[in-house]
């Protein structure tokens, strides 16, 4: 399977709702509800763990992908990820990836190679 990179910079084909949908797996849905609801102080449902990554425009997203601002926008937009945006790195996309450092070096990663090309 390919990489799939979020706009965000997270990769969603090693998130756990993401493979839980692919394997179609119940035990990975109740794991990681169980871990996010204890992370982010929310009742997540094993039922709620299903996505097809962010960049996915028919098949099904988690719930928080539904309102987040970083897709929302990059979809609006029409890019990869928001390493490809001109307005990189934008304040939501800052607040963000200052609590991700592995998604922020990736968007870099991809940044430098771009005006490497």
């Amino acid at each position: 399977m390919d990489k799939m990179t979020a706009f965000c910079g997270i990769i969603c084909t090693e998130c756990p709702a993401f493979l839980a949908t692919q394997k179609d797996d119940d035990d990975i849905r109740e794991k990681t509800a169980d871990m996010w609801s204890k992370q982010y102080s929310a009742e997540i449902k094993p039922e709620d763990i299903n996505c097809d990554g962010c960049l996915s425009e028919s098949g099904e997203i988690f719930s928080y992908c539904r309102v987040c601002e970083i897709r929302k926008c990059g979809m609006e937009k029409g890019i990869e990820n928001c390493a490809y945006c001109d307005d990189y790195a934008c304040e939501n996309l800052e607040k963000f990836i200052d609590n991700v450092p592995e998604a922020k070096a990736l968007l870099e990663e991809i940044r430098k190679n771009l005006s490497s090309d």
